[in-house]
């Protein structure tokens, strides 16, 4: 089980629980057809942002295994939201995890999305004890394979037409770090 303290910190960053202040942001970034291109929901409209919302807000904790920690990710000096950042717990008894996040097109090109994404993969590791963590992606989405690569992740499939989205098959990359191997590389 794992309930962070948050907010978190990095060098540059603020990870912190959603709250409903967050509603018009949410549906501003995830609300962009670029922003939603190889996510597996259209861009949100009003309801759907809504209804993510509500969701996002109560995802502070991973208390059983299925459990997703969603996080926003904001500026340390100014508040600016950049995104948002996930932790699944996807096994209790084979210890795995999986990542992700989404960045808001405003911040993209710093290294916010890496920074952020780090720290989710320090407290899978030594808050939750993990043994593995698991990216994955729509293969197209080039930006999002050099996040999990700067994060010392390696690919270890490239899934053929193995997912049917948004009126299209679409090929899915797996990426995936070991806790000794994050361990070596920190």
């Amino acid at each position: 089980m794992l309930v962070p303290d948050l907010p978190l910190r990095t060098d540059r960053l603020v990870l912190r629980a959603f709250t409903a202040d967050d509603l018009a942001v949410v549906r501003d970034y995830r609300g962009r057809p670029e922003v939603t291109r190889f996510l597996y929901h259209q861009p949100y409209d009003d309801e759907a942002a809504r209804a993510a919302i509500d969701r996002l807000v109560r995802r502070t904790a991973l208390r059983v295994e299925g459990d997703v920690l969603n996080l926003a990710v904001t500026l340390a000096g100014t508040g600016d939201f950049v995104g948002d950042v996930l932790l699944t717990w996807t096994s209790r008894e084979h210890r795995q995890g999986e990542i992700g996040y989404v960045a808001h097109p405003d911040h993209t090109g710093r290294g916010y999305v890496t920074e952020a994404a780090r720290e989710l993969l320090r407290l899978g590791f030594e808050g939750l004890g993990l043994h593995r963590i698991v990216g994955r992606l729509d293969a197209r989405n080039a930006a999002s394979a050099r996040v999990l690569e700067r994060l010392g992740m390696r690919r270890e499939a490239h899934l053929r037409e193995n997912e049917f989205v948004k009126g299209e098959w679409t090929d899915e990359a797996v990426y995936a770090v070991l806790a000794r191997e994050w361990r070596a590389a920190a």
